[in-house]
């Protein structure tokens, strides 16, 4: 076992939580050839993610209650067994409407990985040490939207689509088997006796504590621009400007490079504060969202040009996320399982209404995607400023 505050222990539940993007970032590049080959349109293709995001955010409704009372990790070894059954389903659905389900069962077996990775770093830590950890947690975890595309795009291009499902059930199966060797328990102490009241106690605190609503605020809002990009750029990137599904996997990777560069600036600068950290994220989230319409106002059909303002979008995610997850964890050392879920599942229903929205409004030109990352990024630097006050009491 791995002992408790050790970095090895942060990389592994970073390697751990990797498997939920690596679930979306892997199969995007085959997301047109899957609505060629399965007969269905863009819509139902998208639906594969949107699915996703609901059943992540109902899984962590369960999952972190459960885990404040009966332990992280086998909470967690369940969440990975589940999520490799429907990965396997998904490799063998045989049309449109059975990927969907089996995507929506993915989502609800990853989604135990991220609510109980930052369980685990609130039982070790507290204040900007949460924050550095969370931080680095996410930069190693960075690495799946770099390398996902283009292994996803490769390996599509060789094996076809069905391949890509096979590769995630794969890393599903190496986190499942390094967690229970590795992993050690970390709750402090269990909670009351499992019950619906209970739960629902435990969420009627979190939900009447405007601190934390405002730090989940922050973090939904930057989360809302990523599920943007990824809703929308298989399609703006291939069927709009041409990419193939290799050099979509290229230009993916290259703007999440910037998610990767926010999450190391933040391990270094949290010193100054969770808050300045924060409040820095949101002007790099402006910057690149504003950035972004600029260039399809400018240099219509340059994938690169689309790329790197996201990247710089991202850089300002990065920066904000772990931050706000750490403040917002911070009152409830207790109730740290249900602190996490109830957070992800407003950032993820969220996420996966904005996908949605702009998936659909997807026409002849990226204006849908470029209006939705300039909307969250000047939105956030507001929320920041406003709640101020909130966030410090």
């Amino acid at each position: 076992m791995l002992r408790p505050g050790s970095f090895a222990l942060t990389v592994l539940l970073a390697l751990v939580t990797a498997i939920g993007p690596l679930s979306i970032d892997l199969y995007i590049p085959a997301m047109p050839e899957i609505g060629r080959l399965l007969d269905a349109p863009a819509s139902e293709v998208q639906l594969t993610i949107s699915v996703y995001l609901i059943g992540f955010a109902g899984g962590q409704i369960v999952y972190g209650p459960v885990s404040d009372r009966y332990g992280r990790k086998p909470v967690l070894m369940t969440a990975l067994l589940v999520f490799c059954a429907a990965t396997l389903a998904c490799a063998v659905a045989p049309g449109i409407e059975a990927l969907v389900a089996a995507r929506s069962l993915q989502g609800f077996g990853a989604s135990g990985a991220i609510v109980l990775a930052r369980a685990i770093i609130r039982d070790l830590y507290e204040g900007a040490r949460a924050g550095r950890e969370l931080s680095i947690m996410a930069m190693i975890m960075g690495l799946a939207p770099i390398i996902g595309p283009v292994i996803g795009g490769a390996v599509q291009t060789v094996f076809g689509w069905r391949a890509d499902f096979v590769f995630i059930f794969a890393a599903g199966a190496a986190a499942a088997m390094g967690s229970w060797r590795l992993l050690p328990e970390t709750r402090r102490a269990p909670t009351a006796p499992l019950s619906f009241a209970n739960v629902l106690r435990s969420y009627r605190l979190l939900l009447g504590h405007r601190g934390y609503l405002a730090n989940i605020a922050l973090a939904t809002i930057s989360f809302c621009g990523l599920f943007a990009w990824i809703s929308a750029s298989p399609f703006v990137l291939q069927d709009l400007y041409g990419l193939s599904a290799f050099s979509y996997g290229l230009a993916f990777g290259l703007a999440a490079v910037g998610f990767m560069l926010g999450t190391s600036l933040a391990a270094t600068i949290v010193r100054l504060g969770l808050d300045r950290t924060i409040g820095i994220g949101a002007a790099v989230l402006a910057a690149g969202g504003l950035a972004l319409l600029a260039v399809v106002g400018w240099l219509p059909r340059s994938g690169l040009g689309l790329a790197l303002p996201v990247a710089v979008y991202l850089a300002g995610m990065g920066l904000i996320m772990p931050q706000a997850f750490a403040s917002a964890l911070q009152p409830f050392p207790h109730h740290a399982g249900a602190a996490s879920a109830l957070g992800g599942v407003i950032q993820q229903s969220a996420a996966a209404i904005a996908g949605a929205v702009v998936a659909r409004a997807l026409g002849s030109s990226a204006w849908p995607l470029a209006v939705a990352l300039a909307s969250a990024g000047c939105l956030a630097p507001m929320v920041w400023y406003f709640t101020r006050d909130v966030r410090k009491g």
